[in-house]
Order: C-alpha cells, then sequence, then structure tokens
C-alpha cells in the first residue's frame, strides 16, 4: 500500500519535469522523430535532429525568408528575354530539389513497431526523461459484466467481504499508462533502463443509489531493462529481451486490500504489422497474515502473451495469460481488444475480457466483461 502511495506521489511531483524534458526530446537519428505522438513535440524533435534549433534566430528569420515565394515583378524586355530561360531553370531546380527530396525520403527505413516504442536500435533513440505510451489509454463509458462481483473473497479471512455489496452490473472504466526511459545505454550501447506507471479504474457511474461509488482502482509501476536483440525464430525477428520488477495493488484497506510484487521477463518478435510480447514472471514471496490473496498466481497466472496485429488502420490485439498449472490450479484468462479510426486523432475501442483477474479485486472471479468508449493511444 505504501509503495503504491509513493508511487502515485512520485508520479504527480514528476509530472512537470518529465513533461518539460519530453518538449526536448535529444535523438540519435532523425527516425526517432516519427515515434512522438505530439505534434509539437515532433517538430521540436526534427529541429534538434537537424541543428535548427542551435541556429542564431537572425538566421532562423533568413532562412524562412529564402523559402518565402518571390513576389511577382513587372515585366521588363530584358526579363522577356531571359524569362522563359529563367523560369525553366527555375523549373528544373525545383524538380531537382524535390526528387532529391523524394529520393531521400524514400532511403529513410521507417521505424518498426517494437523500435517505435522502444527506442531499441540506435537510430530510434531520444534520450532519457520523454514521457512515452506504454499501453492503451482508454475511455470506456460503457464497461459491462456477465457476473459481478459482490462479495469479494480470499484464502485470508483477514480479505474476505462478509456482506454482498450494492454494485451494478454496467459501469465505465478508463486506463492511463506511461513510461519514460531513465537511464540509456546501462552497458555501453547495450540496456535502457524504463520506468512506468499504469493505472485503471472501474466507476459505477450510473450507481446513484450508492453515491456513484469507484469500485475499485489498480496501481502499477514498473521498472524495466529492456535489451535490443537481433535474431530469427520461426519468421519472426526477435527484437527485444528484458528483466523488471512490477508492483501492483488497489490501494485498499482490508477486507478490500490486493496487492503482489513480480520479477518479470520480457521477450519481444515482430514481423512487418505484427508484435508478440512474452512475460513470464515469479512471485516474490509475502506469507503471513500480511498476504492478501496467496493463491493470487494460481489464477492471474505466471505468464501472458500479447499479440499485436496493425491493419489498415485498425490495430487488433489479444492476450493469453494462464497459471502453468494443472488440475484445480489451472486458471487463466483472454482478452480480445479492437482499436479503429473515427474522426482525426479519435479513435474508437472495444474491449472483451473473459476469464478470471480482469482487476486485482476480481482476482480469483470469474467473469465475461466488455468495453466500449474511445481510445487515446494505442499500443503502436
Amino acid at each position: 500500500m505504501r509503495l503504491t502511495s509513493l508511487a502515485a506521489v512520485s508520479l504527480t511531483l514528476g509530472l512537470p519535469s518529465l513533461a518539460a524534458h519530453a518538449q526536448n526530446p535529444s535523438p540519435m537519428d532523425i527516425r526517432a522523430c516519427t515515434a512522438i505522438e505530439t505534434d509539437a513535440q515532433r517538430l521540436a524533435c526534427y529541429d534538434r535532429a537537424t541543428g535548427r534549433d542551435n541556429l542564431p534566430a537572425a538566421q532562423k528569420k533568413s532562412d524562412a525568408a529564402a523559402q518565402a515565394p518571390a513576389p511577382a515583378t513587372s515585366t521588363s524586355p530584358s526579363s522577356n528575354a531571359f524569362g522563359h530561360e529563367a523560369s525553366r531553370v527555375a523549373s528544373a531546380n525545383t524538380q531537382a530539389t524535390g526528387t532529391e527530396s523524394e529520393q531521400a525520403t524514400s532511403d529513410v527505413k521507417p521505424l518498426s513497431l517494437l523500435d517505435s516504442r522502444w527506442e531499441l536500435s540506435p537510430e530510434s533513440k531520444l534520450g532519457t526523461f520523454n514521457l512515452r505510451g506504454y499501453k492503451p489509454i482508454v475511455v470506456l463509458p460503457f464497461f459491462a459484466s456477465s457476473n459481478q462481483n459482490r462479495q469479494p473473497d480470499s484464502p485470508n479471512p483477514l480479505n474476505t467481504v462478509t456482506e454482498p455489496q450494492q454494485v451494478d452490473n454496467i459501469e465505465s472504466k478508463f486506463q492511463l499508462s506511461l513510461k519514460t526511459k531513465i537511464w540509456q545505454g546501462v552497458f555501453g550501447d547495450q540496456g535502457d533502463v524504463w520506468a512506468a506507471f499504469t493505472q485503471s479504474s472501474r466507476w459505477q457511474v450510473y450507481n446513484e443509489k450508492e453515491s456513484r461509488p469507484f469500485r475499485e482502482t489498480d496501481y502499477e509501476p514498473e521498472v524495466m531493462l529492456m535489451f535490443n536483440t537481433n535474431y530469427q525464430l520461426g519468421g519472426w525477428n526477435g527484437r527485444l529481451l528484458g528483466v523488471g520488477l512490477d508492483h501492483q495493488s488497489n490501494g485498499q484497506s482490508d477486507p478490500l486490500s490486493r496487492s503482489w510484487n513480480r520479477v518479470m521477463g520480457y521477450a519481444g518478435f515482430e514481423r512487418p504489422g505484427w508484435t508478440i510480447m512474452f512475460r513470464p514472471w515469479w512471485r516474490i514471496p509475502e506469507g503471513g497474515p500480511d498476504d492478501n490473496n496467496p493463491d493470487i498466481d494460481n489464477y492471474m497466472g505466471r505468464a501472458d502473451m500479447q499479440i499485436i496485429h496493425e491493419w489498415q488502420g485498425q490495430e487488433f490485439g489479444l492476450m493469453l495469460r494462464h497459471s502453468l498449472r494443472a488440475g484445480s490450479e489451472s486458471h487463466g484468462a483472454a482478452q480480445f481488444t479492437w482499436s479503429f479510426p473515427v474522426a482525426g486523432n479519435l479513435r474508437g475501442y472495444m474491449e472483451l475480457f473473459k476469464g478470471y483477474g480482469e482487476s486485482l479485486i476480481d482476482y480469483n472471479h470469474n467473469a465475461t466483461y466488455l468495453g466500449i468508449g474511445v481510445s487515446l493511444l494505442d499500443w503502436y
């Protein structure tokens, strides 16, 4: 609980400084700028990559004036004599410049999906303390459950609710998720340390009778050490290996308190339009009366796999999770997501979840959930 509070406070206090750094990314290659979502930050990144931000103000104005179209002038005999030739030469120069520009653009290989999010290759590096997307940022006004968990329980009697809660099957859900690189090049030019924070809330906004309470909010700070790799496996390019620490809790007091700490592993693969991320983990034991949920890894699993496919402006996601046990300890979950363009930067979003652990309070509760809303930021 304390770790969650500290993480939330640290993130809140650090947001202004992180945002300030995000305005001045330091790319090693101009291609890295294409991964930035915000227009103003992306333009600033291009300026820094080309060295334009170091030019004196007078020179910038001079360059702007030189690029402005020349004003029309009156026709004179001399201009009649040389106008056609001058126009032809100017047109040829413009075509040559345009051809060279198009050639330069075509020679620039776009960043891959994993590269655009994790800055793996040297040309994708943006430096440290730039706010980046992590998991999707979504707002779902409609989030319905087939079987709402009205009496959460746990093998720990201190974490078992004795009276059913008055909660509706239909609520809303939203998720905020960001990350930033805090150390680039831990081992020479290899290894980057990332810090991430995800918050997801389930809000009983339509439950007027109970004063519209927040049913559940989960907080998840993470620290990850990621390495760039390049190997082939079954037609997939292995691009990422990593290890990390993950804390997740709901910030509640007993009997609603739920939390766990994990050592995480990461392995990322991709091919054009596709990514796969494997995440095995080991739960750090707690034991005793402080363990809110001693059997959580038998329900929320010991590993998951995330598959993402980009197709014609749409993004499809499939998450599979399992306890990696048999018999009575065999439990898991699956989630399908779909993000699609609506208007401008606005994207629709749908998610369908089936299984255990849609949230921490529901870690040992089996249900189906359907959410519909908008996505402000996708996986890629």
